[in-house]
């Protein structure tokens, strides 16, 4: 992005990530329509922009079926009582959806073609959980299977666990660094800004002002005891001979002769409801109505990576971001590398040469939970308010993506 193109951050707000469980989890009741026109009724109130203004609303969803189908970004204009000549649109980039829709948000606001654009994203895994849509990692294209038999994302980190020589251990003392550190941010009050109380629609009751998943009891003896979550689905045959996930996987790496199933429940990002939403604007904007921007978009990028290992594009996106932004890793105050497997923090970390103290440091979603579509979203959000309360200058959000992608984000302070 040029300097005379600037795209500014105006504010953040989120849910809190309720469990993403049926029946069980505080959101769960609540229509994932509703959840995101929560949070756009909240930021118009706290920011104060005028609604009939917003030249698009831009929503990351993953599974956009049922009650997430059907444009989910218009209905939720509409649900939140925003005038009906603003217009909203849906996309889908998997666990990237809501980080997609900034950027999207942040090139139209960069190319002079709108002014004032409000996107993030929004995800109910209690209401549709993974596979609702029923594509599959790959639409149950035979032909494609040819070329690549994709696996699930959870055989692709024990994979990549593997190959680079990860131990359980180092997995897990990940995973108790996150509910460590999230209990902090908790206690502190560190999230306060951003979160949005969910109420019920009907009676207006508060059902949910926290998040629901963080266990801050959490000891590595207990982590230690959880059996491994994917050697069933490993050991489960599928290919045309008969080969099973493992054998399919192991099949585009020669080198490696077998996976060794490390994640479990406890070094996994948990199954989460949610959505959260970012208000960027135009520098001319800004100046005309009197905004103060929190911040600015100052590059972004988007990569391809081995669609069976799947899960190793954040570091390459990063790299990417960094050289358009002229920067380099060592330049960057704060990471947000989202904790969808502890091996995807651990490789991105270790590839970049990045000091850990600086990556997740008010925890990730192995302890706040992954609301897949909404969760990019909230961790802009997260970085911003860091960045503020830190008294930091740039935060870097990376994130893997199913099918083999990563995508990257550098937020830089007004």
């Amino acid at each position: 992005m040029s300097q005379n193109s600037k795209s500014y951050v105006i504010d953040a707000a989120r849910t809190p990530r309720g469990r993403g469980k049926a029946g069980k989890g505080a959101l769960s009741g609540i229509h994932p329509q509703e959840l995101l026109a929560q949070v756009l009724r909240a930021l118009e109130k706290r920011t104060g922009f005028t609604t009939k203004d917003v030249d698009d609303v831009i929503v990351g969803a993953v599974s956009q079926v049922g009650e997430q189908g059907s444009n989910i970004a218009r209905n939720t204009v509409l649900a939140a009582g925003w005038p009906v000549e603003v217009s909203g649109v849906s996309l889908n980039r998997f666990c990237g959806s809501g980080v997609q829709a900034i950027n999207f948000a942040a090139m139209g606001i960069a190319s002079g073609t709108m002014d004032l654009v409000v996107a993030g994203g929004v995800e109910s895994m209690s209401r549709l959980p993974i596979g609702a849509d029923g594509g599959g990692v790959d639409g149950a294209n035979l032909e494609l299977r040819k070329r690549f038999f994709q696996v699930p994302q959870g055989i692709s980190a024990d994979l990549i666990a593997t190959r680079e020589g990860y131990v359980r251990k180092q997995l897990d003392e990940l995973a108790l660094r996150s509910q460590k550190k999230a209990a902090v941010a908790i206690e502190e009050k560190r999230f306060a800004r951003s979160l949005v109380a969910v109420t019920d629609p009907a009676t207006g009751n508060v059902v949910l002002a926290a998040d629901e998943s963080p266990r801050a009891d959490t000891t590595l003896e207990g982590l230690a005891k959880l059996a491994p979550s994917f050697v069933q689905m490993g050991a489960t045959p599928v290919g045309p001979n008969g080969e099973t996930l493992d054998q399919i996987a192991l099949s585009a790496f020669p080198d490696t002769l077998a996976i060794e199933h490390l994640h479990t429940a406890g070094n996994s990002s948990g199954l989460a409801d949610g959505a959260g939403a970012v208000v960027l604007a135009s520098e001319t904007y800004v100046r005309e109505h009197g905004l103060k921007p929190r911040a600015r978009i100052r590059a972004m990028a988007t990569v391809g990576s081995d669609p069976i290992l799947m899960l190793t594009g954040p570091a390459p996106a990063s790299e990417k971001a960094l050289k358009k932004a002229g920067m380099s890793a060592k330049d960057i105050d704060l990471w947000e590398i989202n904790e969808a497997f502890a091996a995807v923090v651990l490789q991105t970390t270790s590839k970049l040469g990045i000091d850990p103290d600086r990556v997740n440091v008010n925890g990730g979603a192995m302890a706040l939970g992954h609301p897949l579509g909404a969760t990019g979203a909230m961790l802009i959000g997260t970085a911003l308010d860091e960045l503020e309360r830190a008294g930091k200058a740039t935060a870097l959000i990376t994130m893997c993506i199913g099918g083999g992608q990563g995508i990257a984000t550098i937020l830089e302070r007004v």
